[in-house]
């Protein structure tokens, strides 16, 4: 029997809006947790290892979570889902903002991990109800806000923190949420689900992917201390490798497999795969990084900056990150992907290296930051839209939470190396890491990101003549 499927309904610019307000949101949620692991530690009594326990959980169950909303809004309809995973989020977060101790914010980070995943199902829902251009530069306008989103919570997670509560941190921008989703579920037309109904979970991929990055995040954590735990990190290594060979093997052989790896195979998505892990991984160190350095009180380097003085510091920056979204979808529709992400892996990886030669002045660090954050939305936001508009509309979800995967990883794991560094060079006794960890990092970040030209180089140039 053949199912007739209605015409979708176009949708306009306040219903765009309120996608966007809710990226803006959720990325502000997503991101109050990093800058406050200090405060948190003291307040709940944590140990550094719990702390790092702490800041990988909303990570980890993010890049969980992502494929699935992906493959469940292709199939029941993005906004459907999206709805309902925005709810979940909702209670983390109320979950994290009334929660006493450790074990029950923890479950609330877990929950809302679920906030990773509403942005393929926003893609979803404006691939289905605009025509390519135009789903570009919204595509591009909700990444940015994302991005945007979390550059807003890292700023102003400190200072409500101090003058109001570790709870208001949490709650704040979880009534923005709730707001922004009560007005997509006004504002946004349902959309036409597709794609067959029974197939069912891939649970086993689901939990080899789950033991693979749990002990990926150890690993990193305990690098520093390789040294003197070699068999400890050389288990983790060997465990890893297995987790890695058994998850292969199952997507492989999956009849719905969580993460399609034939889909991976395809050029334009391991490419774009790999260009926003590359990305990613050396953002995350500049974002690590630069607000340790601006906080630092090293003799000759640092500048002793307070919670307030760093959000002001890291202000232009969040305004790139928020303006790079759309600036990538009007780029990539005019220029192409490959010119758009070209150009912001350039600009990167000039501004880590020149960071590392100059940053003796507060201005070398705002301005450096800034131009990285604008880079980082530029390519990610380019990788977004190529990679949403180069498959069938069906598949949307799928090949964007592909992306947001290797977004999330790459995040996780420059994080954990920026640290690793920083630990690695602080002297017994010390509090301070010496300069020169901070000069490595930041050219190991640039050299890393200029690897990603090899893959651009054999790009197609993305625009429809």
């Amino acid at each position: 029997m053949t199912t007739i499927l209605a015409p979708p309904v176009p949708i306009g610019k306040a219903a765009v809006g309120a996608l966007g307000l809710l990226a803006l949101s959720t990325g502000a949620l997503e991101s109050v947790v990093s800058p406050t692991i200090p405060l948190l530690e003291r307040e709940l009594d944590m140990s550094q290892s719990e702390g790092a326990l702490l800041s990988i959980v909303l990570l980890i169950t993010g890049a969980l979570i992502t494929p699935l909303a992906g493959k469940f809004g292709d199939r029941y309809g993005g906004k459907r889902v999206l709805i309902r995973l925005m709810a979940v989020v909702a209670v983390g977060g109320t979950v994290s903002a009334l929660a006493p101790n450790l074990p029950v914010l923890l479950l609330g980070q877990v929950l809302q991990g679920a906030m990773v995943g509403a942005l393929p199902l926003s893609f979803i829902v404006v691939r289905k109800n605009l025509p390519p251009g135009e789903s570009k530069v919204a595509i591009g306008v909700v990444s940015g806000l994302f991005v945007g989103g979390g550059m807003v919570g890292m700023l102003s997670a400190g200072p409500v923190a101090e003058e109001l509560s570790r709870h208001w941190m949490f709650a704040l921008p979880t009534i923005a949420v709730i707001g922004a989703t009560l007005l997509v579920n006004r504002l946004m037309p349902s959309d036409q689900p597709g794609g067959s109904y029974g197939a069912g979970i891939d649970w086993p991929g689901l939990l080899l992917l789950s033991g693979m990055l749990v002990t990926l995040m150890l690993v990193l954590a305990l690098a520093p201390e390789a040294a003197s735990q070699p068999l400890v990190v050389g288990a983790l290594v060997v465990l890893l490798a297995v987790f890695v060979t058994g998850w292969v093997s199952v997507e492989r052989r999956a009849d719905s497999p969580m993460i399609d790896l034939h889909m991976l195979a395809r050029p334009a998505i391991w490419k774009a795969c790999a260009l926003t892990f590359v990305i990613c991984l050396g953002t995350s160190m500049a974002v690590y990084l630069v607000p340790q350095l601006l906080d630092e009180r090293g003799d000759g380097y640092g500048f002793s900056a307070s919670a307030t003085e760093i959000g002001f510091f890291l202000l232009p920056g969040a305004v790139a990150a928020t303006l790079a979204g759309p600036l990538g979808g009007i780029g990539d529709r005019r220029f192409g992907s490959r010119a758009v992400v070209n150009t912001g892996v350039v600009m990167m990886a000039v501004s880590l290296v020149a960071l590392a030669s100059v940053h003796t002045e507060v201005w070398h660090v705002v301005v450096g930051k800034a131009l990285i954050a604008l880079a980082n939305g530029l390519c990610v936001t380019a990788m977004m839209t190529s990679t949403a508009t180069a498959v069938d509309a069906e598949d949307t979800g799928i090949a964007t939470s592909l992306i947001l995967v290797s977004r999330v990883l790459g995040y996780a794991v420059g994080g954990q190396l920026g640290g690793a560094l920083l630990t690695a060079a602080t002297p017994s006794g010390s509090e301070a890491a010496t300069e020169s960890a901070y000069v490595t990092g930041f050219v190991i970040a640039g050299v890393v990101t200029s690897l990603a030209l090899f893959v651009t180089r054999t790009m197609p140039k993305g625009v429809k003549e």
